[in-house]
């Protein structure tokens, strides 16, 4: 973990979605910090929009792509969206809260046959920072508050 991360509301969401799900899927627009965000929540994280070896692991055995400590961030999901149908099935399997993190900025094609998820995954939509968040704003005038 570096020093420069910036707490973020999203933070605390996080946290508390891992308490009640299996799996948490993070969404946004590039750049507003899902993958920073996640990474602080996370055990162990695959990237696979950038690890030549995952590329090769989910050709042969993408099951396998899930194992390591929980919970496991699967960053940049949509490179490989049969990894949705993997990630659910492995959380009725386990039948535990909190085993992965997905992130990602892109839907994977409509063409992809993927369960709902229900039940399985909570999701978080994620904003760039706000002006309370980078520093910018004391956080006297709240919306949430009003």
């Amino acid at each position: 973990m570096g020093n420069n991360y910036h707490k973020r509301f999203t933070d605390a969401a996080l946290q508390d979605r891992l308490r009640l799900s299996g799996a948490v899927l993070i969404q946004g627009p590039k750049g507003c910090g899902k993958t920073e965000t996640a990474v602080h929540a996370a055990k162990s994280l695959v990237r696979l929009d950038t690890d030549d070896e995952v590329r090769k692991i989910m050709e042969i055995d993408p099951k396998s792509v899930l194992e390591g400590k929980v919970p496991r961030l699967i960053d940049e999901w949509q490179e490989y969206p049969r990894i949705w149908n993997y990630v659910r099935r492995e959380v009725d399997d386990r039948k535990k809260k909190g085993q992965f993190i997905l992130t990602g900025s892109a839907n994977p094609e409509e063409r992809a046959r993927l369960h709902s998820g229900a039940g399985r995954f909570s999701i978080i939509k994620m904003r760039p920072m706000s002006l309370f968040e980078k520093g910018w704003s004391s956080g006297e005038v709240s919306l949430e508050k009003i």
